[in-house]
């Protein structure tokens, strides 16, 4: 795969630690493609997140899978949360990283062209707060900024 919006993180594959090295890990094209079934009716998801999944789709140092082995168990957790807090996204969406056992966590539309915006859903909000907000930052914004963190020594949490 060509990989044209995710350069940085492409150029950018090792966050050095004190005591580890943390590498990005990707998922095949064909792992792609089933996700794209399962949650975009079989169309191409955008490229930004093609590409990210394609180079940290398992292991990513800026993103968190929570405890979920897989993408595909994340966005079915997260999912089921949403449910148990009567709360309901209805685009087409997909999520990328995850807190406090999915009761919070990050995802892009699938139907915002190629480098789709970040958007943060926190389940148990109160209810004058919203519990879906935009971070104001397309998704190669948003991984390039996470980067600039680690890079500085920060945690990009």
């Amino acid at each position: 795969m060509n990989i044209d919006i995710l350069t940085y993180l492409r150029d950018n594959p090792i966050k050095y630690g004190k005591s580890m090295n943390f590498e990005i890990k990707g998922i095949s094209l064909n792992e792609i493609q089933q996700l794209e079934q399962l949650y975009n009716n079989g169309v191409q998801f955008p490229k930004a997140l093609r590409e990210l999944l394609y180079l940290g789709g398992d292991f990513c140092y800026v993103l968190a899978k929570g405890i979920y082995d897989t993408q595909q168990e994340m966005q079915e957790i997260s999912r089921e949360k949403l449910l148990e807090f009567n709360k309901n996204i209805v685009r087409p969406f997909f999520v990328i990283d995850v807190y406090n056992s999915s009761e919070q966590f990050l995802f892009v539309y699938l139907d915002e062209g190629d480098n789709p915006y970040v958007y943060q859903a926190y389940l148990p909000t109160l209810d004058y707060l919203p519990p879906i907000t935009n971070l104001d930052r397309k998704l190669s914004e948003y991984i390039n900024l996470l980067i600039d963190k680690v890079k500085k020594g920060h945690n990009p949490f």
